[in-house]
């Protein structure tokens, strides 16, 4: 009872997580679901729902990290846009802890865009499609995370 405890508390912790991205949100959630495998006897049933688990979590991240890029895309972007928005992600991050990142992507977006451009509207257009991609895929993410969590939350209280 007490693995199943700390577990659940990891997988929160992972949830959090996708909408903080300081945090390794569906890693938590997956290595969580290893841990309770591994920590309670590593029975077959308990390892099909980690492998359940792990392939929402997988499936998840995937397609939550491609959808910015394709929004993105879909107006327009360039590659390097995205490159200054992921570098902004990472300063943001340093910079102001726990909100940085979420402010990093956004500034590093508009900046290269408005410098790639030297066009105002272009750059908040640009901006916005990215947003929406980046709400988009954390939805998608959190989507993934919660079923993930459930899932394991539903095999946790059967075992």
């Amino acid at each position: 009872m007490t693995v199943d405890l700390l577990v659940g508390l990891v997988m929160l912790v992972g949830l959090v997580g996708i909408v903080i991205p300081f945090l390794p949100g569906l890693p938590l959630i997956v290595l969580g679901a290893f841990v309770w495998v591994v920590a309670d006897g590593s029975d077959t049933g308990q390892w099909v729902v980690f492998g359940i688990v792990a392939a929402v979590s997988v499936a998840a991240m995937v397609v939550g990290a491609a959808l910015p890029a394709r929004r993105a895309s879909g107006a327009g972007t360039s590659g390097w846009v995205l490159a200054a928005g992921a570098v902004g992600l990472v300063v943001g991050a340093f910079a102001i802890p726990i909100v940085g990142a979420l402010i990093g992507w956004p500034v590093g977006v508009f900046v290269a865009e408005l410098l790639r451009t030297r066009h105002v509207p272009t750059a908040v257009a640009t901006t916005r499609a990215t947003l929406v991609g980046m709400g988009t895929g954390i939805a998608v993410q959190l989507g993934g995370g919660v079923v993930a969590v459930a899932i394991w939350g539903v095999a946790a209280w059967r075992w």
